[in-house]
């Protein structure tokens, strides 16, 4: 028999408006979307499709303007600020584009910052976290250097780490090879693949560049606020966001 599947993310009919000078603006529209523990997927449209305001609901940093979200079995909507920055705190760790490192604060000191808020360890555990993660993306030997001391690569393994330091289920990465060259974006995105196969983490990209996508599971293409493909087929995907592209 086999194991019962454990839906981690269940969006039915949300929507995101926004008035910007008396115009409405569906930066989402009626979005339905499952996703279960341990699935690596991306998001891939063009400017202005959704993908970033699909992040921020998924993430709990911004509320759907109707609909419902549930994370883990609780129903994000209706929460306060304070309640949504709990949640997120509990599930979800985050690497974006630039980095977002405290530039005169040591590598070591940045992964620790997440484990100052709201975990109740001791300043040995929570320097034996971070030793152990920074060793977990391949810096063992950069324990004490600053973000400037780091190469773009380096930097956002340090960023990974931090993600990962309050033991998240849900990795996201916005646009997170945007910085880095061809090689190291590859080094990175096999760091996302290895962490979602060795340690079943749910991981969701967003990205404008298909061969990040390629790495995914599975691809979510939005249009419009709308999803206009749900596929694990690439080819399939990259030809409806050829499409989107060619009807913006």
């Amino acid at each position: 028999m086999n194991p019962p599947i454990e839906l981690l993310i269940r969006i039915k009919d949300v929507s995101k408006i926004y008035q910007l000078d008396e115009v409405e603006v569906r930066a989402l529209d009626g979005i339905d979307l499952n996703m279960e523990l341990g699935e690596y997927s991306a998001l891939i449209g063009p400017s202005g499709s959704g993908k970033s305001t699909l992040m921020n609901t998924l993430g709990c940093l911004d509320r759907p303007s109707m609909g419902s979200y549930m994370l883990s079995g609780k129903e994000v909507v209706n929460m306060t600020r304070d309640q949504r920055a709990k949640i997120r705190n509990e599930h979800i760790g985050f690497v974006f584009q630039n980095f977002n490192l405290l530039a005169r604060t040591s590598a070591l000191e940045n992964v620790e910052l997440p484990l100052l808020y709201g975990v109740m360890i001791s300043a040995k555990q929570r320097r034996d976290r971070a030793k152990e993660l920074l060793a977990l993306v391949g810096l063992s030997d950069r324990l004490h250097h600053h973000p400037g001391q780091l190469s773009g690569g380096q930097q956002q393994r340090v960023a990974i780490a931090r993600a990962l330091a309050t033991n998240p289920s849900i990795l996201m990465g916005d646009e997170p090879t945007g910085n880095l060259d061809s090689r190291t974006s590859r080094e990175v995105i096999e760091l996302f693949r290895r962490l979602n196969e060795e340690r079943k983490l749910t991981v969701i990209l967003v990205t404008h560049d298909l061969s990040v996508a390629r790495h995914a599971r599975r691809n979510i293409v939005l249009r419009d606020g709308k999803i206009i493909a749900d596929t694990s087929d690439h080819e399939a995907a990259a030809a409806a966001l050829k499409n989107s592209q060619e009807l913006v």
